[in-house]
Order: C-alpha cells, then structure tokens, then sequence
C-alpha cells in the first residue's frame, strides 16, 4: 500500500502542475492534471511522445466523465454500468474545458475509470481527471511496476507511486462511441465479443489518419530493447546469436526457455514483465510462439505484432 503522506504529496503535485507515475490494474501511467496545458506538454516531453497521439483522462466516476465530454450516449451508460471501473476506455466527443494538446487536436477524448484503489485515490485527492499514457518512453515495453518506470524514465517524473506489480497486465481497451457506429480501436483484455453482448455490433476501423484516434495505434509499439520475434515453431527462431525462447507448448531443446501461461488473462499479467527481465538478461533476441487464433487473445495479438520484427 502507499503510504497517505507520499499519496497527499501526489495528489499536491498534480493539483500543482507536476507529473506522478502511478499503479494501475492494467500497467503503470504518467499522470498530470488533465485540464493543465502545461501539465500535458510535459507527459509528451517526459515521454518523447509525438503529439499526433493523444492521451488518456482518467476519471474517478461516471459523473467526472460526463463533465468532460459533450454527450454521453445510452452505450455509455450501459458500457460503463458493465466495465467501470475497469480496463475499457471509451472514445466521445469532446468538452470544450478539454484542451485539444490532450486530444492530438481531435474533437473526441478518450475516458475510462481504472480499478485500482491508488489510481482512484489519487483522483478523488486532487479533484481533478487524470492524463496518464504509459509511464514508459514512447513506443517502448509497457511498465508494469515501479522498477519498471524508474529504468525507463529515471528522475524525469516527480514521484512514483509503487504499489507492487500490475494485474492485468496490457493497456485497456479502446472503444470508439464518437459517431453512430461503436468502433474497437484497440483491443484489450475486455474482448470485442463482450461489448458486443452488450450494445450489439462492434466495428473495426476502416483507416487511421494522420492523428491517431486512439494510443497504440503506431505500427511499432509496445516493444523491448531486444529483437523481438513472433514465430509458429521452435525452427522458425533466429540461427544465430544468444536468445530466449518464451513457449506455450514443447520446450524447445538447445535454447533457453521460459514456459509462458495456457490462459489469456494469466498470460497477459505476466507477459510485459517477462520480456523486462528478457531485455535485462543481454539476449541478442527474443522469440515467441505465436498465442492461439481466437477472440479472448485479441489484446495479446495486438501488442506482440507491434512488438515485433516483421
């Protein structure tokens, strides 16, 4: 747990300008007070982030959420009745109090009400909806504790809140309620056929401009320092140099392994902090079998490919 006076002290940071990193369930973020310009120019600083991709405001209840955008349609109410708080980020139109540098210029904002009594401390404490992208330098692995945010972005943020290891373990899902059709922007641990159960069809995007409507739409993300491969069998790793296979089913003979989790959930948890200690270890790659073809692994898939070497 955090400890009230270091949570005080964020809360007084962020009412103050200043950029905390903190626990959520799904991976670590940068935060800054959502509706301060100069609060957001520093995230995009601290990251190296390109202001074409815009950031997620966390909100502590569905009532701060409705302040922030300019209609909330009955698939958000129903979708947030179902989800929050928890790992769906839904896409709206925008308020005007919402500054278009946290939106990479766009008309919609992107909200969602994370599960972790930290992250909503925090908001409760300083009054305020939270910017937080990632709290990793832009493109990079995801951080999934406090040593993983340190390694990353050292003395750059004002504090870091480290309430132990993340338990989803990857980004929220992102869904897209700004026109008349729902749209999956980028899928997650909540599955496209769960929404779908609750507001119907879901669409994919047709295209993406040149400002992303959502975070992690790069075509290179999420990625270790170390080469990363996806491969279909044991023979399809790289021949030379030293590395680490991570595996679901046969451990391969001649090369270092790490068996992976069966299930989506489980290997989710653990997946970004598995190629941590990869990227620590000095391996010249990093290989993984491909997960199953199948709708609960979407959010897995998603992040391996733009993780890895095509």
């Amino acid at each position: 747990m955090v400890d009230p006076a270091q949570m005080e002290r964020a809360a007084a940071l962020i009412r103050s300008g200043g950029v905390v990193a903190f626990p959520t369930e799904t991976v670590y973020g940068l935060g800054a007070n959502a509706l301060d310009p100069k609060a957001i120019a520093r995230i995009y600083e601290i990251k190296q982030r390109p202001a074409t991709s815009p950031l997620i405001v966390h909100v502590s209840s569905v009532n701060m959420a409705k302040r922030l955008v300019k209609h909330w349609p009955p698939a958000a109410e129903l979708l947030t009745a179902e989800f929050w708080p928890g790992p769906l980020t839904l896409v709206l139109p925008k308020a005007d109090i919402v500054s278009p540098a946290l939106t990479a210029g766009l008309s919609t904002v992107g909200l969602r009400m994370p599960n972790h009594p930290v992250a909503l401390a925090l908001i409760e404490k300083s009054g305020l909806p939270i910017a937080a992208p990632s709290a990793n330098r832009f493109m990079g692995l995801s951080p999934t504790t406090a040593e993983h945010v340190a390694r990353s972005l050292g003395d750059r943020v004002d504090l870091i809140l480290d309430d132990g290891p993340s338990k989803i373990g990857i980004e929220s899902t992102v869904l897209s309620l700004a026109e008349n059709k729902a749209t999956l922007l980028r899928p997650g641990m909540i599955s496209r056929a769960q929404i779908e159960a609750i507001i119907g069809p879901v669409a994919l995007p047709d295209s993406i401009g040149t400002a992303h409507p959502s975070p992690g739409l790069h075509e290179r993300h999420y990625a270790p320092i170390t080469p990363l491969y996806m491969v279909e069998k044991t023979s399809d790793t790289p021949n030379s140099g030293r590395g680490v296979y991570l595996y679901l089913s046969d451990a391969p003979m001649g090369t270092h392994s790490i068996q992976m989790p069966e299930t989506p959930a489980a290997y989710a948890e653990v997946l970004y902090n598995t190629l941590h200690l990869c990227d620590a270890s000095g391996y010249d790659w990093i290989a993984i079998e491909t997960p199953p073809d199948s709708a609960d692994w979407a959010g897995i898939h998603d992040r391996l490919r733009r993780a890895s070497f095509r």
